[in-house]
């Protein structure tokens, strides 16, 4: 696993994430992605995107970057962890 430090969000719907997601995740649905963008850019940079199949976090990580946030995404939710950057 990536030392570096980064954060990861799961765009994928509240009750999706209830039912797992990687360990330190944070749920931001997709829909809410903009809204969040100020935020997310204070997070610890990179952020790694993931939902079910990865087409949720590539719409999210075209909104991120757009805002000029580092971001990548990671595809699949159980995939997210050992995401290497």
């Amino acid at each position: 696993m990536n030392t570096q430090s980064k954060t990861i969000i799961d765009v994928r719907s509240p009750l999706e994430f209830q039912g797992g997601h990687a360990e330190g995740a944070i749920n931001i649905p997709l829909d809410t992605i903009t809204n969040e963008a100020a935020e997310i850019k204070n997070m610890n940079q990179p952020i790694v995107l993931c939902c079910a199949s990865g087409n949720r976090s590539g719409m999210a990580q075209a909104i991120l970057q757009q805002a000029g946030i580092e971001s990548y995404n990671a595809g699949p939710w159980f995939e997210a962890e050992n995401f290497k950057i």
